[in-house]
């Protein structure tokens, strides 16, 4: 009987699957942190066969190397792809046993010139399931921007005609039952328009999904698919470059970063100019007193991407401050998306660095309830949400100013004009304003509970778009 799993980390949207016949075992598009998997092959005590990897991710940093080296499974990849590490490179429609049951590969590119599904056969022949990567997910497919970055002479456009193609030729052929197993859920950004949920059938897809209608010609889906399409974050393709050159071990990375920290070498490391001070606590625990210039991303959020995205260069070193006893999940976790360069971390939190006589700043913010008594007409409000987000329902007359641009028009701010600051629930909009505060901005309160909080109160909202930006 085949065994299939999804491992679901919602931190990062990301699913990873684990395969198990008969004593063998595969596990497609592995975290970084591999003992999991191993763990749960030993409890059915098989041993794992193959590491399948779907394209060269670049959301994240696939623990393909590691786990290769410390099951000795053999890493599969797609038709075309051509990584820097020892692999099989499967053709389109190769079989893989696994135990009693079969692992077809079907070269699907489009998202990526390698993208690659998995269509998983049970031991009677019948077809299960297929493991999507970013080719196909629930209610969306993968963006066809990515590749640009690595190959000149590939434009969005031709890659999404690609995908078409792929969508059309290889899997929409497929059976209805089957269940899709992507990559990805709500919250990535590998996709616009993403489920939250996690699987589907093949069949409910072909009816709702957008991107399966079966009278969308190729220039309606190319059109339909690019059209709103953000930049990808910034950290994107050095992840990329990461899962096709190799990189370090994670036990070693843990070994260099996990350095506990005086408060005196903390502060003496935080002047240097090429450290940057990342605060993981809760929000409300940054706003009431953090290093001066440290850069807020709570670990209680969405924590991987939103460092990724506003610090942007993986190679930037790092000194943690986190609550005590997360200080090993906070450098695991950066290590997902590539941050290998933490240097240590602040011994006995913020309390110690206040005990040992060193400076800390604050930020004013208030309830949503004393924003609305200090709200009229002139009020300058700035919504750090996404556009969709602002377009659905704003304070009237606020200015979307998304937090995923912040370092490219943070400029536009006018100097010496006060205004309030929120997002949803509270995360973002701390996070913006520790950005703000590291270039010198502080003429700025924030609202606590975002958004959530505002629509409670009578402060006049509305969903007509209005200004974008600042000036």
């Amino acid at each position: 009987m085949m065994k299939i799993e999804q491992i679901y980390t919602n931190c990062i949207a990301q699913a990873a699957y684990y395969i198990e016949s008969d004593g063998e075992a595969a596990i497609f598009d592995p975290l970084r942190e591999v003992q999991p998997y191993i763990d749960r092959a030993q409890k059915d005590n098989a041993n794992i066969r193959y590491i399948f990897e779907t394209h060269f991710h670049a959301d994240f940093v696939s623990g393909h190397l590691d786990l290769a080296t410390k099951t000795g499974a053999k890493i599969v990849y797609g038709t075309t792809a051509n990584p820097n590490f020892e692999a099989i490179i499967a053709t389109d429609n190769q079989e893989f046993k696994v135990g009693n049951c079969t692992i077809k590969a079907l070269h699907t590119p489009g998202h990526t010139m390698e993208s690659t599904c998995y269509l998983l056969i049970d031991e009677n022949g019948k077809q299960q399931g297929i493991i999507t990567g970013d080719t196909l997910f629930i209610g969306d497919v993968g963006r066809p921007d990515l590749a640009q970055t690595m190959t000149s002479d590939l434009t969005q456009e031709k890659l999404a005609g690609y995908l078409f193609d792929s969508l059309r030729d290889k899997i929409m052929v497929l059976p209805d039952d089957l269940t899709v197993y992507p990559s990805h859920g709500a919250g990535s950004a590998c996709g616009k328009n993403m489920s939250k949920e996690t699987t589907d059938t093949l069949g409910n897809q072909k009816k709702t999904n957008y991107a399966l209608r079966a009278d969308m010609t190729k220039e309606e889906f190319i059109s339909e698919l690019i059209d709103g399409l953000a930049l990808p974050p910034a950290y994107f393709p050095q992840n990329v470059q990461m899962n096709i050159e190799g990189y370090q071990s994670l036990d070693l990375i843990l070994e260099k970063a996990l350095i506990a920290l005086s408060p005196l070498e903390f502060h003496q490391l935080s002047q240097e100019h090429d450290v940057v001070v990342l605060d993981v606590r809760h929000e409300d625990d940054f706003v009431k007193a953090h290093i001066p210039n440290s850069i807020f991303v709570g670990i209680q959020g969405n924590f991987a991407p939103w460092v990724g995205s506003v610090i942007g260069n993986v190679n930037q070193k790092l000194i943690i401050v986190a609550p005590q006893g997360r200080e090993q999940e906070t450098i695991t976790r950066l290590s997902r998306v590539g941050f290998d360069h933490v240097l240590g971390y602040l011994e006995g939190a913020i309390a110690a660095w206040e005990n040992a006589g060193f400076e800390t700043e604050s930020i004013e913010s208030i309830s949503p309830e004393a924003f609305a008594n200090q709200y009229s007409n002139e009020t300058l409000v700035v919504d750090a949400r996404k556009p969709s987000e602002f377009e659905a329902e704003h304070v009237e007359n606020a200015l979307n100013f998304p937090l995923d641009n912040v370092h490219s028009n943070y400029h536009q701010i006018e100097q010496n004009k006060p205004f309030y600051l929120h997002c949803a629930g509270g995360y973002r909009s701390v996070i913006m304003a520790s950005v703000l505060k590291s270039k010198g901005l502080s003429h700025f309160i924030n609202i606590e509970k975002g958004m959530n909080g505002i629509k409670k109160t009578a402060v006049p909202t509305t969903n007509f778009v209005c200004q974008s930006t600042l000036k």
